[in-house]
């Protein structure tokens, strides 16, 4: 009597022996001489078993470790229509696909509505420490009674709920691929890098739930969420929610002049940058002229020079002394309101820190440190906030409505993760402001242009932008500046 073909789990992969009669599964199957089995990979779990059942083949499926997930909430609350929305298509696409919301606007209550749903064990992947507790005091906060679990940040548990960075994950993608039914990936903008990938390419989990309020990359990879997580089932712009889910918000672009010091310094600068790409048949603009901008400068030391030169100029674009008079202005009138600041470089935001003594955060804070502030900020006790590019992604200042953008990159993504600093409700309905200070006739206002995707001029201060950025803005690479 033949033996059963037993299918299994080893080391993020397959392996199925003896090989079973029908013929689909070979499609994903590759002969290992070192086991001398059949290796498939084991993101094709559900399509293997697919081919194997049609087939009427039997067999003993032993790869799957799932483990069934109670979760009972201590509290019940009406989710937003778009939630509601998200989840019934998501499960429509047979529970895998990227639902694309913007930041504020409950994307992690809509992965807790998809736990419930499924109830099989699961694993949440975040991109930073200040996530991975933000996610676990969440989860404890409305499932008491659940076994939450961290892996990151010096912590290492193997609970059936289980929240881990994309490090963790990746770094251990070979051990926890057969454990988890589902896979939310929060921010999954990060998960088609080379190292961060194989959480979802080694893993069987047949659900996939990837979150992001910006799927799109400059480097064209977001293409392979649709493997990796599934198709894009469900997006919502921060205009179609304003005033709904999201606080009404408004943009408000204001555009300041050199002085004529800086704009004698900013002209002589740039002339040594144009010189230099006029030189070497270079014009900023065409597709792959900043890459080989970069490739030319480093060959020579007057293409080192014209670099030097590049990020002199923009630094006096983004720093200039009448930025700094308009935010003192701007915080005198929003006086005693909470204000956030967002600088382009660390220097800037100590300089801020110390001449307006405002509370700072930097990459170079100390983690103690940084929460403390962080506390403070959220509880009122602090009302104005400074920080470069570190509070973009996963932070949660709720309260917060104001927020002034000195300087950036012409990310669509920084637009939007900064926006959604202050796009939360809140009990007073209070709308959002968001100060963008743009030099005029510098390199910046073709930056703000691209994190834009439209120009800026039709909208005098006042106006609010009709929509956000769209995906073919994000084509262009973020340090990327057009000449004035």
């Amino acid at each position: 009597m033949a033996r059963l073909p037993v299918l299994t789990y080893d080391r993020g992969t397959l392996l199925l022996h003896p090989p079973p009669r029908g013929k689909g599964w070979m499609d994903y199957a590759t002969w290992d001489d070192r086991v001398e089995r059949f290796r498939l990979p084991a993101s094709a779990y559900c399509e293997v078993l697919a081919c194997l059942e049609s087939e009427g083949c039997r067999f003993d499926n032993q790869a799957a470790a799932f483990t069934p997930l109670s979760l009972i909430p201590a509290f019940e609350r009406q989710p937003y229509r778009h939630q509601q929305e998200a989840l019934h298509r998501w499960q429509a696409a047979q529970h895998r696909g990227v639902v694309v919301l913007p930041t504020a606007a409950g994307k992690t209550y809509l992965a807790q509505m998809a736990l419930q749903a499924v109830g099989w064990s699961s694993l949440i992947v975040v991109p930073t420490l200040e996530l991975l507790h933000q996610w676990y005091h969440q989860l404890l906060t409305l499932f008491p009674a659940a076994e939450v679990g961290l892996l990151g940040g010096g912590s290492r548990d193997q609970s059936s709920l289980l929240v881990a960075t994309y490090d963790s994950a990746a770094i251990h993608a070979e051990f926890l691929g057969n454990r988890y039914a589902l896979l939310i990936f929060d921010e999954c903008h990060h998960l088609p890098s080379d190292f961060y990938r194989v959480t979802a390419e080694y893993a069987i989990a047949p659900y996939r739930l990837g979150l992001t309020a910006t799927p799109e990359r400059s480097d064209g990879r977001h293409q392979d969420l649709i493997t990796l997580i599934g198709q894009e089932v469900y997006r919502k712009t921060a205009v179609e929610l304003a005033g709904y889910a999201l606080a009404e918000y408004e943009v408000i672009p204001m555009r300041v002049t050199l002085s004529e010091g800086e704009q004698a310094e900013y002209r002589r600068w740039l002339a040594i940058r144009n010189q230099f790409l006029q030189q070497s048949g270079i014009r900023l603009g065409q597709a792959g002229a900043w890459q080989q901008f970069i490739r030319v400068s480093g060959r020579s030391a007057q293409g080192r020079q014209a670099m030097l030169a590049h990020h002199q100029a923009k630094g006096i674009a983004q720093a200039t002394s009448s930025k700094l008079r308009i935010l003192r202005q701007l915080l005198i009138e929003h006086h005693p309101q909470q204000i956030l600041i967002f600088a382009h470089d660390q220097a800037t935001v100590y300089h801020i820190s110390t001449s307006l003594l405002i509370p700072a955060i930097t990459h170079q804070t100390p983690v103690k440190e940084r929460q403390d502030i962080l506390t403070r900020f959220r509880a009122g006790e602090y009302t104005r906030l400074v920080a470069a590019n570190v509070l973009d992604e996963g932070v949660d200042v709720p309260e917060v409505k104001i927020a002034i953008w000195l300087a950036g990159s012409g990310s669509p993504r920084q637009f939007i993760q900064r926006l959604g600093r202050i796009l939360r409700r809140s009990a007073s309905g209070q709308p959002a402001r968001l100060y963008e200070l743009i030099s005029q006739d510098t390199l910046e206002e073709g930056i703000s242009q691209r994190r834009h995707g439209q120009t800026l001029s039709p909208y005098p201060r006042g106006s609010s932008f009709p929509s956000p950025p769209t995906a073919r803005a994000a084509e262009q690479p973020d340090d990327y500046y057009s000449s004035p």
